[in-house]
């Protein structure tokens, strides 16, 4: 699949069928994030890979708005040193893994992180050293139904040249 491709076709996904996700494609995921761009070359980002299925829906549990990933097969987890520029490292690292994902046919949800009240509870459920920072959890399967691409704004709606 070319990027376009990939880029029009990935979308937020929440519930997945009981086939786990193949060790070496979670790797390639986590191999796209630790490549992305990174301020002043800093690369703060730290990645949890969890396959234990108690231990997803323990993470599920924790979170606010992510109790669907109970029904995933994976997730990663994406926590960054507390940089000038976490918040961008650590988010550019998140989008690769969703596109690595998307273009290894797994489906994938983008669970918020950064300044969630949750973020030191799945820090501490992970073993993380509390001076990093909770950027998302991604939680990761292979779909249950086939998903329907959302409808984006055109782009002649949205781009603007030389002046809003």
């Amino acid at each position: 699949m070319d990027t376009s491709e990939i880029f029009k076709s990935r979308i937020s996904v929440r519930e997945y069928s009981d086939k786990p996700v193949e060790k070496e494609k979670l790797e390639k995921m986590v191999d796209a994030g630790h490549l992305a761009p990174t301020a002043r070359g800093e690369q703060p980002w730290e990645f949890v890979i969890v396959t234990n299925k108690a231990k997803v829906a323990e993470l599920a549990e924790i979170t606010d708005h992510g109790k669907f990933m109970a029904g995933a097969a994976a997730s990663i987890v994406v926590f960054c040193m507390d940089t000038k520029y976490y918040l961008e490292d650590g988010c550019a690292a998140t989008e690769n893994i969703l596109l690595a994902a998307a273009a290894q046919g797994v489906a994938s949800c983008w669970i918020a992180g950064d300044k969630k009240e949750y973020g030191v509870r799945i820090a501490k459920a992970l073993g993380v050293p509390e001076t990093y920072k909770l950027i998302s959890i991604i939680s990761l399967g292979y779909p249950k139904a086939k998903p329907e691409p959302h409808l984006k704004r055109h782009l002649k709606e949205v781009i603007h040249w030389e002046k809003f």
